[in-house]
Parts: C-alpha cells; structure tokens; sequence
C-alpha cells in the first residue's frame, strides 16, 4: 500500500517537476553534509559539499553564504566575496547575508564599502539600529568625522545617552577644534547619567587640558554641592586648587577625600606618593602626617599604602622603617617585584638577619619564576647561610634563565656559583665559574678577593691569587677583608714579613677583627719566630666560631699546623 501510494503521487508529478525535486533532494543532502563539516572545521570537506550543493541549486542564497562563510573561516575573503555578494543580491531583505559582505570588505581593508552597507541597513530609522556603533567605528578609522557623528546620533537616537557615544562625539568634536561642543556632550552625559563621578571627571579632564582651570573647578563645586560624599569630586578639586594656588583650599579638598573610607587606596597612595616627592617643607611634612594617619585608619591591611608610607620613610633615610613598611606590603600582595627587590638588596649586609631575607627571596621565585635575579638572590642568600647545594640549583636556574641577556647578572652568578661550590668540596668547578666570572669583570673585587683567598687555601696558582689580591688592596686600602685575604697568599707564597705588614693594616681597619683574621695573625707571628705572642692571638680566636678545626691543636701544642 505504501509503495502503491507512491507510485499514485508520482503519476500525478509532471516528468519536470520530478526532475526539480530530485535535484533540490539532491542539493539538500549535500547542503546538510556541507553544514556539518563546516561545525566540525573541517573547511574542506565543507566546500566540497556545499560546492556540489551549488552545482543542483546555483540560484540558492543560503548555499552560497555557506561557502562564503567556509573560506572566510579559511581566511579566504577575496574568494569569499563573489558568493557573499550573490547571495545578498539573491535575498536583499537577510541582513546577515548583507553583513557578511560588510565583514569581507573589513577584512580586504576596504571599510568604506563596508560603511556603505551598514548605512543602508541602518538608514531606515527603525531597523538594525545596533550597528550604527560599527559603522560609527568604520567612519572613524577611515577620518569621515562628519558622516561617524551622523551614525552617533542614530546610535544615541536608539540606545539613548550613553558613555561610548559621548566619548566618540567628543573626539571628533575635539578634533575638529570644536570644543564647546566636546563639552556640550560631557554635561548631557552628566546630566543623563546623574550622580557618576566618572563622567564628571572626564569633562574635567577635557577642561583642564583646554586651559578652562575656573570652568572645570566650577563644575567640580556644583557636583560636589549636589553629591558631597563622593571623594573622586574632591580629590578633582585639591589638584584644581593646588594649580591655582589655592594651598589652604586643596589641603582642605584632599584631607575630605581621604577622610573617606570610599576612596581608591591606590588614587590615595599615588598622591601621598606625589606630595612626598614635592620640596620638603614643615607644611608639607604636616600634611602627609595628617594623610598617613587617614590611609592606615580607612586602609588598614592595603598593600599600596604600606607600600607608599615605606617609600616616605626611605626618602627621608628612615630605611629601616621603610623596608619594613614594604615587608607588610608584601605580605598583603607579594606580586610587587620593585617592592621585593628593595626588601632584599636592602637587607644584605653584616648584621643580615639571613633566615629573614630567605623568606623574600622564596617569595620572589614562587610569585616571579621566570626572573632570573630572583633565583640569583635565592642562591647568594643560601649560600651565605651554608645551604651550598640549594644554592647552586637557585644560581644555576639563573644562568638558565637569564641566557646570557644580561652579562652584568652572569658575571654575579659566576662568581656566587664560585663560592658555593668551593663550599661543597669541587674546587675545579669552583675555579672554573671564578674564572668566567673575572673573565665577564676582571675589576669585581669581591670575585677577585674570594678567588684569591680560596686559591691561597689549596696553595695553587698562588701568582696568580697574589695579582688579584693586589689588585685589589690597591682600589681598597682600608678594607679589613681584603687586606687579610692579601697577607694571607703572601703567608702561603712564603713572605711572612709581606704577610705581617698587610696584617697589620688590617687589624687597624677592623675595630672588632674576626676569629679568622686573629688566627691567621697567630700564624703569621709563628713563622717570624714570635711564639708567645702568636699563642696569645690564636687564644682570642678560639673564642670566635669562625676559627679552624685546627686551632685547638695549636694552642696545645703551641706550635702551627696547616
């Protein structure tokens, strides 16, 4: 019966129209095949298709979007462009067959084409209003300022009163010198958009670029006398003030701002910052007092604050105080690389707290992995509290990173790799990086001396340790360190009356001179005969934890041994 019917129907088709419904059958089939690869991005495979789709039904608008559409995706809009257009024309009344072919002249850098169709689907008044934005951007880009504002004024018409209109206006306004109506449109806006500080302060801006100081800061008043409480207005008005010269007003405007909790700790921080860098002047001292105490009682856990009353206190030489302010910052937000640098090159030094600065340094590899001179410090600060072989994997991730970009830092991390495997017993690799490190600067004398000092212990190439700590005592001679690192290759070289000499001048440069200083003065005085007088020395350097594993045996014996 099914098969019966069938043949029924088709009796009742002409052989044509038969032949017409195989054929869209046909174009349909592969139409859908077309689509599908076409969802899958599989390009293709898609026109392929949709290609065959064209060859049964040429005339179809719908097919020829599709290819369309396939070789844009394929970033092929030359090719693209035939089939958009066609089935534009084919179906006038589907917009979005018209704004493909918008979008292939944007993208054969052809905009005023492409303005040409949006204005004719936007000319209307009624219809497709939404795209006078876009085409307000091609006029735009293109320098037709006077048909972009047309297409504003439609966009305005449609969504009404709105920022990015206004904004676009004012340019153009600007631009073409126009700026009573650049300003016309900021007091719509802010008329439209009534209570938003923002808008107020982008007219201000325009205003005070315009040389209108008294206009801007009237407008400022009027908001403020309408809406007191918002801090933006009277910050506006303290630079306003201050320009002017009207000190004792805009001391007043910015001690209201900051008097709100509601204001941006960042807009506070960065114009403590700015007065701080201002001459200094009791006044000026008295404000930023008065400011800080507000900053810490409306913002009390902000890392910007901490980090701005630090800066205060490290331009006034309080650096103490200052790093300290920056450690709180970072607790707050450790995602400030100037902030945790300061902390730790401020925090090397003598009486370095190294446990403490480790912590910084940590913090600086986990927040910045891919910054070298952070795994630098990380290396040099655990090499200096004995923990050489973390050390050499921080300094090793350093060279890695830093690839050679910037020498001065490979020179450092040459050096730094030097003493730490020197510290682990592989004195080959340790004079190995020593040497790239002097070969990068032959002038560091903190490379120069540490090389020459570890050299003098093996008793190896001691000319060469004596060139570089020479060359070093001359550029220092009053530096205790180095003066001892000299006596000392002299000592091992054999010239015990040269040692003495230069160990002599150090003991004067030092006021607290360390256990390894009055050791190797105990044994400079052993070699010149004078034995009671180095026991006596080589008895003060037992009580410091710095003196060798050797100096009991020779305060026993009362005799040296190496």
């Amino acid at each position: 019966m099914f098969s019966a019917s069938i043949g029924f129907s088709q009796e009742k088709l002409s052989k044509k129209e038969r032949k017409a419904q195989e054929t869209e059958a046909k174009a349909t089939r592969y139409y859908i095949e077309g689509e599908k690869y076409l969802v899958l991005g599989e390009l293709d495979k898609s026109y392929f298709y949709l290609q065959k789709a064209l060859e049964f039904t040429p005339e179809e608008p719908a097919i020829n979007y599709k290819i369309a559409e396939v070789l844009l995706r394929g970033n092929k809009p030359e090719k693209a462009l035939p089939y958009a257009e066609k089935a534009a024309n084919l179906d006038i009344e589907n917009k979005y067959y018209a704004l493909m072919v918008a979008e292939i002249y944007t993208n054969l850098k052809q905009p005023l084409k492409a303005a040409e169709i949006l204005d004719r689907l936007t000319a209307d008044g009624e219809n497709n209003q939404q795209y006078n934005l876009d085409l307000a951007s091609i006029y735009l880009n293109a320098g037709e300022y006077d048909k972009a504002l047309i297409a504003l004024d439609r966009a305005e018409e449609f969504y009404g009163v709105m920022e990015p209109v206004t904004t676009q206006k004012q340019r153009i306004y600007l631009k073409n010198n126009n700026l009573d109506k650049a300003i016309e449109e900021g007091m719509r806006l802010i008329e439209a958009k009534s209570g938003n500080p923002d808008y107020v302060l982008n007219l201000v801006e325009i205003l005070y670029n315009n040389n209108r100081l008294d206009q801007a800061l009237d407008l400022v008043n009027t908001e403020i006398s309408k809406f007191p409480n918002q801090p933006e207005l009277h910050m506006a008005a303290y630079t306003l003030q201050k320009e002017k010269g009207e000190i004792e007003l805009s001391e007043k405007s910015i001690i209201t701002a900051f008097s709100n909790p509601d204001l941006d700790p960042m807009v506070e921080s960065q114009a403590f910052e700015s007065i701080f860098n201002e001459m200094q002047t009791s006044e000026r001292d008295s404000l930023l007092n008065k400011l800080e105490r507000l900053m810490l009682l409306n913002h009390p856990q902000v890392a910007a604050v901490f980090s701005a009353i630090g800066k205060r206190r490290m331009k006034a030489g309080m650096k103490e105080e200052g790093i300290e302010n920056f450690k709180k910052s970072l607790q707050v937000d450790p995602k400030n690389a100037e902030l945790l640098e300061q902390v730790i090159t401020n925090s090397f030094g003598e009486s370095a707290d190294f446990a403490e600065v480790e912590k910084f340094t940590i913090m600086g590899v986990d927040e910045f992995p891919e910054r070298p001179e952070f795994w630098f410090y990380d290396g040099v600060i655990k090499n200096a509290m004995k923990k050489d072989s973390s050390a050499v994997i921080s300094l090793e991730k350093s060279m890695n990173l830093n690839a050679g970009k910037n020498i001065g830092l490979d020179q450092a991390t040459y050096g730094a790799l030097g003493n730490a495997y020197y510290n682990l017993g592989e004195k080959k690799k340790a004079f190995e990086n020593f040497d790239m490190a002097v070969k990068l600067n032959p002038n560091d004398e903190q490379v120069l001396n540490n090389y020459a000092y570890f050299l003098s212990l093996e008793k190896q190439d001691l000319e060469k340790a004596k060139s570089m700590s020479e060359k070093v005592v001359k550029r220092f001679p009053n530096n205790g360190t180095f003066l001892d690192t000299h006596a000392w290759v002299l000592f091992q070289s054999g010239d015990y009356e040269g040692a003495k000499k230069y160990m002599d001048l150090a003991m004067e440069h030092e006021a607290e001179p360390s256990g390894v200083m009055l050791e190797h003065y105990g044994d400079i005085l052993y070699h010149l005969g004078n034995k009671s007088e180095a026991i006596s020395y080589w008895k003060k350097a037992e009580k410091s934890p710095e003196a060798s594993d050797k100096l009991p045996q020779k305060i026993k014996e009362g005799k040296y041994h190496e």
